[in-house]
């Protein structure tokens, strides 16, 4: 059986409307170079039933969250990059593994990330560099390279900011860094991260103690995320403008 080039790995549970979307996102790709990988926690709203009818390679058990079946989701590739698409997320466009074929064939990143879409919402990612700061784009934008992997795991100690956590420690294995000036993923908004931000905001802040943040850096960032956090929830106009006037600043 040929290797695929990429393994898409999805966690769902109870979310056969998001997870149909997901699917119809991944029939739609322009490449069929590529694996899907279904982690359901045990639904009962008919996921396990539609399951069947797709072109996944999927389980339906019990387990202790969204990170324990990541893991679960890894030890199952056979793909040479794992993109984590969650039940409701999509990729931007039809091409969009298509368009990442060329650079992968070129320079073999160990890590690919790219832009987002938030609905009607063009997120441009920070550079990866600026890790410190929190995550720099949706972890649905990110690709990791298998090899470069190794046994490297999401730490099940983080409820909320395990993700962050596997980035941090991944970014400091990783040589080859490739950034793609064009979105990746749709971003479904409601996720746990979103719903519990402030959590999460804090498991960064213990997650950066352990990378080695200095105590006096670690406050100020976690500061930030907190004001921005604010203005993310009661002014989002002004939030997205911030965002807009920052990224043209950098491109000056």
């Amino acid at each position: 059986m040929t290797k695929p080039l990429f393994s898409v790995i999805t966690i769902t549970l109870d979310n056969l409307e998001g997870l149909k979307r997901t699917h119809e996102s991944l029939q739609g790709q322009s490449t069929g170079n590529y694996e899907w990988i279904v982690i359901d926690g045990g639904s009962q709203d008919g996921s396990k039933e539609y399951l069947p009818h797709t072109n996944s390679l999927w389980i339906s058990e019990p387990d202790h969250g969204i990170y324990e079946a990541m893991n679960k989701g890894i030890e199952r590739t056979r793909g040479s990059y794992l993109i984590f698409m969650n039940a409701g997320d999509q990729f931007a466009a039809p091409d969009t593994l298509e368009k990442i074929q060329p650079a992968i064939a070129e320079t073999k990143p160990d890590f690919i990330y790219g832009d987002a879409l938030e609905e009607n919402f063009y997120k441009y990612s920070r550079p990866h560099k600026k890790t410190w700061q929190g995550m720099f784009t949706h972890h649905q934008a990110m690709l990791y390279r298998r090899t470069a992997l190794g046994d490297l795991r999401y730490d099940l100690r983080y409820k909320i900011a395990a993700d962050y956590d596997f980035t941090i420690r991944f970014l400091q294995r990783a040589e080859n860094i490739l950034y793609c000036p064009f979105p990746i993923c749709l971003f479904e908004n409601g996720g746990i991260s979103q719903l519990e931000a402030l959590r999460g905001r804090r498991e960064q802040f213990y997650i950066r103690k352990e990378a080695g943040q200095n105590l006096p850096g670690n406050i100020f960032i976690f500061a930030a995320q907190t004001l921005n956090l604010f203005l993310r929830r009661k002014c989002p106009r002004l939030y997205r403008f911030l965002k807009m006037r920052q990224r043209q600043a950098g491109n000056t």
